[in-house]
C-alpha cells in the first residue's frame, strides 16, 4: 500500500506554481526548491546571500517539520547559486552551521537564473522518515 503525504507553506502563490513543497511516498520525502520568503510569501533579503540562505534554510526546516522529521533525516541536498564563485563560501558556512554534525550527500550547482530575479539561492532536498 502506498503512503503519500504532502506539505505546503500556505502562501498565496503556491497554488499557481503546480508543485507541492514536500511530497512523501513510502518514507522518502522529496522537497521542492526552497528560497527566501516569509510566511506571507514576501521575498526576504534582496541582494544579501547570508540573509537569503538563512531564510531558505528556515523554510527547509518548516517542510521537514511538516513531515515530523529533523535535519538529521536529510539524505541529499542540492544548493543552487546564481553567483557560485562569489557566494559559495558564505552559503556553505551557513549550511554547515545549519547541519551541525550531520553530513548528507549533496551538490552545489551554479546557475544563471532562478525563479525570481532577486533570488540568489535555492535549496532542494531528499529526506527520509525513518
Amino acid at each position: 500500500m502506498t503512503n503519500i503525504k504532502t506539505y505546503n507553506h500556505g502562501v498565496a502563490w503556491e497554488e499557481g506554481n503546480g508543485v507541492t513543497q514536500g511530497y512523501s511516498v513510502n518514507g522518502t520525502i522529496y522537497i521542492s526548491g526552497q528560497f527566501s520568503h516569509d510566511m506571507e510569501g514576501a521575498f526576504v533579503g534582496e541582494g544579501d546571500i547570508e540573509a537569503q540562505t538563512r531564510q531558505t534554510l528556515e523554510n527547509l526546516d518548516r517542510v521537514l517539520a511538516g513531515f515530523g522529521v529533523a535535519r538529521s533525516n536529510l539524505a541529499y541536498v542540492e544548493i543552487y547559486l546564481t553567483h557560485a564563485q562569489e557566494h559559495s563560501e558564505p552559503c556553505i558556512r551557513l549550511f554547515k552551521e545549519y547541519m551541525g554534525q550531520h553530513r548528507p550527500a549533496g551538490s552545489l550547482i551554479g546557475v544563471t537564473y532562478l525563479a525570481s530575479p532577486e533570488q540568489l539561492v535555492e535549496i532542494s532536498a531528499v529526506a527520509h522518515t525513518d
